[in-house]
C-alpha cells in the first residue's frame, strides 16, 4: 500500500486492524534460522561490530526492542512500542521517491540467549519477522545481536526476499539498492544506538 503524505497513526492502526489474519506472504517460515535458505531469493547477511563489554550488548539490546535498527531517516515501525514476541504483528513505513509505503510484517520466532550467567560462549537477542500479503516484498528478516567469547558485540541483519508485487519486480535494480541501503543504514543505527548509551 503506497499514500503520497506520511500515514498517521489512526491510519496505521486500521491499516493493522485490517490484517489481523492476514497469512505470510511466503511458505518458508522461520527459515532465516537455518544455514540452509531457501532457493529462489535474493539472500543478504552482515555483520558489523557493534563495541565490546557488557554496556555494549545491553544498549544494543536495547535497541532492538525499541525497534532502532531502524533508520528513522526513511523508515519507520508502527506501532513504535510493539513487542518482540512471535505473532506480534507491526507495519513498516518507508518514505522512498516522495511516496510513503506501508508493509505488513510478524514477528515469526525471537531469540533469547542474553543471560549473563550462561555456560554458553556466545550471547544472542533478536527476532525475525516475515512479510504478510499486504507487503510489496515477500521473505523474512533476521535482527540479532551477538556477544562472543572475547566480548566483542556484534549486529548480525540476514534476510531473504523476493518482489511480490509487480512495481517491485519492474523496478527489481532499484529495489535491490534500497535493500542494500537499508542494510547500511541499519547497521549505522545500531552503532549509533550503542554509543550514545
Amino acid at each position: 500500500m503506497w499514500m503520497l503524505r506520511k500515514p498517521t497513526n489512526s491510519c496505521l492502526e486500521s491499516f493493522l486492524i485490517d490484517r489481523a489474519d492476514t497469512t505470510f506472504s511466503y511458505p518458508h517460515i522461520g527459515k532465516t534460522a537455518h544455514e540452509i535458505w531457501p532457493a529462489g531469493y535474493d539472500h543478504d547477511r552482515h555483520r558489523v561490530c557493534l563495541g565490546t563489554g557488557e554496556q555494549a550488548f545491553s544498549a544494543a539490546c536495547h535497541a532492538l526492542r525499541q525497534w532502532r535498527q531502524f533508520p528513522a531517516a526513511w523508515t519507520n515501525i508502527y506501532p513504535d512500542n510493539a513487542p518482540l514476541a512471535v505473532g506480534t504483528t507491526v507495519a513498516m513505513t518507508a518514505h522512498v521517491c516522495r511516496q510513503w509505503w506501508i508493509n505488513a510484517c510478524r514477528i515469526v520466532y525471537t531469540i533469547d540467549e542474553a543471560n549473563p550467567n550462561s555456560q554458553s560462549a556466545v550471547r544472542r537477542f533478536g527476532f525475525a519477522y516475515g512479510t504478510l500479503q499486504e507487503h510489496v516484498e515477500s521473505g523474512e528478516e533476521r535482527f540479532l545481536v551477538e556477544q562472543l567469547a572475547d566480548g566483542s558485540v556484534w549486529y548480525d541483519l540476514r534476510s531473504f526476499s523476493r518482489p511480490r508485487l509487480w512495481c517491485a519486480r519492474l523496478a527489481y535494480p532499484w529495489v535491490r539498492r534500497l535493500q542494500r541501503r537499508f542494510v547500511r543504514d541499519s547497521s549505522r543505527s545500531m552503532q549509533a544506538a550503542v554509543q550514545q548509551s
